[in-house]
């Protein structure tokens, strides 16, 4: 039964005592977030600052002379890359001179550039030989250059390999299978162990002599596959360093796609199954689709933690051999700190920062635009 009371509106909130739930809220909003704020000032923003003041200098660790500025001549030094063209020495007679390997003959690079002086400073970053001439490419640093390649090279590996491997691993665990807390703790345990630890350990697993990778390869070929020098040789360094850090990692990214797998509604394969959808079918249809979201931010995640490689170069390399695994980080490290160059060092941070930030903001726009 009705009564008169339930006629009676409710009285309406009064705009000051909206006005001051919206501030409360926002106070605490502010409040709750203020230490990751804080941190982000004090770790990012700060250090970013201090770089980029200390790029426009000369400081050194340790050294007796008063730090100067320098304006642009840092990222003159990094930047700089210029190209020399040649043509092969010829004789009286006009023929081309061959060398002992019998191949065109041409004046040597550093007369040169010795001899220019728009060219003080270079050095042979890489060669293009034609017939009877060739294209010199110089830069003032050319271990930049080949450091942000072979990054970008681990990036172009070490993305899809990492993220169809926790792709992978996440399907599986979720299909619930008896074990499936033990294979979820075996997946994810190479992420919480250190970098450093594991980089060692595969440093002897990839021995050329006594490692047990070229032991296994050896006897499931029948010793057709012979002892490969996966640290010492240029061709097989970076592919050992992917696989270790894809094999590392991927427990991490595991644990977020099997966040995304569960939450894609489970109506959505019993309607799939329904209309005759197979497995791939529902993966195709079902399962890609609804980890978009994830996927993206597993991709981006992957991508700046990819251009961020230091330790297991470090460890495992040094950057070798023949610089085939100096990356951009370990070069700004070696710059900076060993040879106290921290002018220098900060440029490399600097210019290196807005490479990430750039490709960070175009892989996002790509996305977004992909999803309208």
């Amino acid at each position: 039964m009705m009564t008169d009371s339930d006629f009676i509106p409710s009285p309406p909130v009064r705009k000051t005592e909206r006005d001051s739930l919206m501030r409360r809220q926002r106070f605490y909003g502010w409040l709750m977030g203020s230490p990751a704020f804080m941190g982000l000032v004090l770790f990012i923003f700060i250090p970013f600052v201090m770089a980029i003041i200390l790029s426009f200098t000369d400081q050194r660790l340790l050294s007796p002379n008063p730090t100067q500025g320098v304006g642009l001549r840092n990222y003159d030094r990094l930047l700089s890359v210029s190209w020399v063209s040649q043509d092969a020495v010829r004789d009286a007679d006009g023929k081309v001179m061959l060398d002992d390997k019998g191949e065109p003959k041409f004046e040597r690079l550093r007369n040169i550039l010795r001899k220019d002086p728009d060219l003080k400073g270079y050095n042979e970053l890489t060669t293009f030989n034609f017939s009877e001439s060739r294209t010199v490419l110089v830069a003032k640093d050319p271990i930049f250059i080949k450091s942000f390649l072979n990054t970008l090279y681990f990036a172009i590996l070490v993305i899809p390999l990492q993220c169809g491997a926790a792709l992978l691993l996440a399907l599986l665990v979720n299909m619930g299978v008896k074990g499936t807390n033990f294979f979820r703790t075996a997946y994810f345990a190479p992420v919480v162990t250190s970098m450093v630890v594991v980089s060692i350990v595969w440093t002897f697993l990839y021995h050329k002599d006594i490692g047990l990778i070229n032991e296994f390869l050896n006897n499931v070929s029948f010793g057709l596959i012979d002892k490969i020098n996966w640290l010492g040789d240029p061709h097989w360094s970076m592919p050992a360093i992917v696989i270790m850090s894809a094999w590392q990692g991927a427990g991490y990214q595991m644990l977020i796609f099997l966040a995304g797998l569960q939450n894609i509604p489970e109506d959505l394969y019993e309607a799939a199954s329904l209309d005759g959808a197979n497995s791939w079918q529902k993966f195709l249809n079902v399962t890609l689709p609804g980890l978009r979201n994830t996927t993206i931010f597993v991709i981006i995640s992957t991508t700046i933690a990819a251009f961020g490689l230091f330790t297991q170069v470090d460890v495992m390399t040094s950057g070798g051999p023949a610089d085939s695994t100096t990356t951009v980080m370990y070069h700004a490290v070696r710059k900076g700190f060993r040879e106290q160059d921290i002018g220098y060092g900060a440029t490399i941070s600097v210019v290196y920062f807005l490479v990430i930030l750039a490709i960070a903001l175009g892989q996002k726009y790509y996305f977004d635009k992909r999803e309208k």
